[in-house]
């Protein structure tokens, strides 16, 4: 249930168009068996190797989905936004957690347990499909990236980082500011390259007017340049 206290909350099932499949039985089956939870900014939501026990739905705030390669260097793989379903797969694959999330500034969320959501989708067959779907979108999404990483140069990737940051966190239509703007290492991690690599890539889109920097914030000047960068590679 929602923790007491946290009042103006919209329930869980609309947060996503993916709920609407649901039979009002399974409508309060899902809410009453639903928890809130809050993440502070760095915490760890789950850990690669855990056993998976939980879907959460998010609330507000942003997240990264990352497994750590040679070395310890962490590669970031993708960003859960508001309203997005998460941390599923790995349960109906059967198997543990092959990356982990860690909340990006303060987290609130839904945890759904997953014998939970199972119970809910073996009986109801519209719900099932679009979740598969939604993996299969995420699937194809991901087949993409891999091209992108291993075959566009340094400009290209992280051009399509700051795009694919644009496209799913948006940007301040007053400022032009991106509001998923990431740390350096972050951008490094998504974009698969070094720091200093994304620092001197960053900089040399500023001084392009692509892009303008302002400490940490990113303000997108010329998105259509960026895009066919992106496109390019």
């Amino acid at each position: 249930m929602v923790k007491s206290g946290v009042k103006g909350l919209k329930p869980i099932d609309e947060m996503s168009d993916i709920w609407l499949a649901l039979t009002n039985e399974e409508r309060m089956y899902l809410r009453e068996n639903t928890k809130y939870q809050e993440f502070k900014k760095n915490e760890m939501i789950y850990c690669e190797g855990e056993v998976p026990e939980y879907m959460y739905c998010v609330i507000t705030g942003k997240i990264k989905i990352f497994k750590n390669g040679i070395g310890g260097r962490q590669q970031i793989l993708r960003f859960i936004r508001e309203g997005e379903n998460f941390a599923f797969r790995a349960y109906f694959a059967e198997g543990k957690y092959v990356t982990s999330a860690t909340a990006l500034e303060v987290v609130r969320a839904y945890a759904v347990p997953l014998t939970v959501l199972r119970q809910i989708l073996e009986s109801n067959n519209r719900l099932a499909m679009l979740f598969i779907k939604h993996l299969s979108a995420d699937l194809g999404d991901i087949d993409s990236r891999i091209v992108s990483l291993t075959q566009k140069h340094i400009r290209g990737r992280l051009a399509e980082a700051l795009v694919i940051l644009l496209d799913t966190y948006g940007i301040d239509k007053e400022t032009k500011e991106l509001k998923g703007a990431l740390s350096r290492e972050d951008m490094a991690g998504f974009a698969n390259m070094t720091a200093s690599n994304a620092i001197r890539t960053l900089a040399a889109f500023d001084s392009e007017e692509i892009i303008a920097l302002e400490g940490k914030k990113i303000r997108i000047l010329n998105e259509p340049q960026l895009r066919k960068i992106s496109l390019l590679g």
